[in-house]
C-alpha cells in the first residue's frame, strides 16, 4: 500500500516559535501596528498571517515612526541597526534566535583571544549580515572549501571559526576540515554544537531517505535550511522537491511512487504540511500516513523581558 512517511522532527524550531510569539504578543499588548524589520522568518505564509493581524513589515528602520514597536527578525541584526533604533527612540523587541546570538558571543570571544576569525556562511544571508555587524574587528567569510584556500593568512596564524546556523552540517564539516588541513592552529565549536534544529532535521531527512522513493520538503525558496533538506534528499539519490505549499505539488511526481517522504523546514508551519498531505490524498485516495521514529524536541526559549515593558505610543499632537 502506498504511504506518506513524515520526518521527525520537522517544521518549526524553538527559535522560530519564539520569534512568531514575540510579534503575536506585541500585537496583543499594544495593538496594531507592530513593525517588523525584514521577514520575521523565511516563510511568506507566516509573514502574511502576521500581516493580517496588524504587523507591518519594513526593509529599514527609517520606515518606522518614532516611539513605535520594532521587532528584529530571528536572523539577527548588526550593531548599526541597534543604534539606529536607539536614535529613533523605538521600542525594540529582539527576536534574534538565541543560537544565533550564541554565535555572536563566540566570535567576539575568539577575537579577544587574538585569533583570526572565519565565519562559515553564505554572503548576503541575513544571519551572516547580522553576525558580521555584531563582531568588532576583521572577520573572514568562507562559504566554500575554495574560499578557505584563498584566505590571505599565514599558515601558522591562529584561526577560530564560527558558523551560520542554517548551513548543511556536511558542508560545514568540509569547510572546517579544509581550515584544519591548511592552518596549524584552528579552534571552533563542534559541528553538533552549531544548531540542534538544523542537525536534527538534516538527520531526519537522511533517515527518511532510507525508507522513501522520493522526498518533498515544505519550505520557502529563500529558506537556507529548507534548501539544505532538499539537497540532502538528492545526495541520497532520491528525486527531491522543495515546495512552498500544496499548490506547488505536481501530481506527476506521485506516479509510480509507493513511499513519499515528507518533511518541512524550520520556518514552515505544520498546517502547510497537512495541506500537502490533503493534496496527495486527493491524487492518491488510498494512501496511508505514518510518522518516522525520530527525536522529540522539547526545547523552549524565553521571550524577551522587554515584552512586559511595552507601552502604547504617545498620540501625535496636532
Amino acid at each position: 500500500m502506498a504511504k506518506i512517511v513524515l520526518a521527525q522532527p520537522r517544521g518549526f524550531c524553538a527559535g522560530v516559535i519564539r520569534a512568531i510569539d514575540i510579534v503575536d504578543q506585541a500585537l496583543d499588548r499594544v495593538g496594531k501596528p507592530v513593525y517588523v524589520r525584514h521577514e520575521i522568518v523565511h516563510n511568506r505564509h507566516v509573514v502574511e498571517k502576521l500581516r493580517n493581524k496588524g504587523a507591518v513589515f519594513v526593509e529599514e528602520l527609517d520606515e518606522v515612526p518614532p516611539g513605535e514597536v520594532a521587532v528584529f527578525s530571528a536572523h539577527g541584526v548588526g550593531r548599526d541597526v541597534e543604534e539606529e533604533a536607539r536614535i529613533g527612540e523605538l521600542q525594540v523587541l529582539d527576536a534574534t534566535c538565541p543560537l544565533v546570538r550564541k554565535v555572536h558571543f563566540q566570535g567576539r570571544r575568539y577575537l579577544k583571544q587574538g585569533r583570526n576569525l572565519v565565519l562559515i556562511g553564505h554572503a548576503g544571508h541575513p544571519e551572516v549580515v547580522g553576525t558580521l555587524g555584531q563582531i568588532d574587528g576583521k572577520v573572514w567569510l568562507a562559504g566554500t572549501v575554495e574560499d578557505v584556500a584563498g584566505l590571505p593568512l599565514p599558515l601558522d596564524a591562529p584561526i577560530a571559526y564560527v558558523t551560520q546556523t542554517t548551513l548543511s552540517v556536511d558542508d560545514t564539516r568540509d569547510i572546517i576540515s579544509a581550515l584544519q588541513a591548511r592552518f596549524s592552529d584552528v579552534i571552533g565549536p563542534d559541528v553538533k554544537d552549531i544548531c540542534y534544529a538544523t542537525q536534527n532535521r538534516q538527520q531526519a531527512v537522511r533517515d527518511l531517505s532510507r525508507v522513501s522513493d522520493m522526498i518533498i520538503v515544505v519550505g520557502a525558496p529563500n529558506s537556507s535550511n529548507s534548501n539544505r533538506l532538499r539537497e540532502i534528499g538528492e545526495e541520497e539519490g532520491l528525486p527531491s522537491f522543495l515546495i512552498e505549499d500544496a499548490t506547488q505539488l505536481d501530481p506527476a511526481w506521485l506516479q509510480q511512487v509507493e513511499v513519499i517522504g515528507l518533511t518541512a523546514g524550520a520556518s514552515a508551519p505544520e498546517e502547510l504540511v497537512q495541506g500537502v498531505i490533503d493534496r496527495i490524498r486527493a491524487c492518491r485516495p488510498d494512501i496511508a500516513v505514518e510518522k518516522l521514529d525520530g527525536i522529540e524536541e522539547h526545547i523552549e526559549f524565553r521571550l524577551p523581558p522587554e515584552l512586559r515593558k511595552l507601552r502604547q505610543p504617545a498620540p501625535v499632537e496636532g
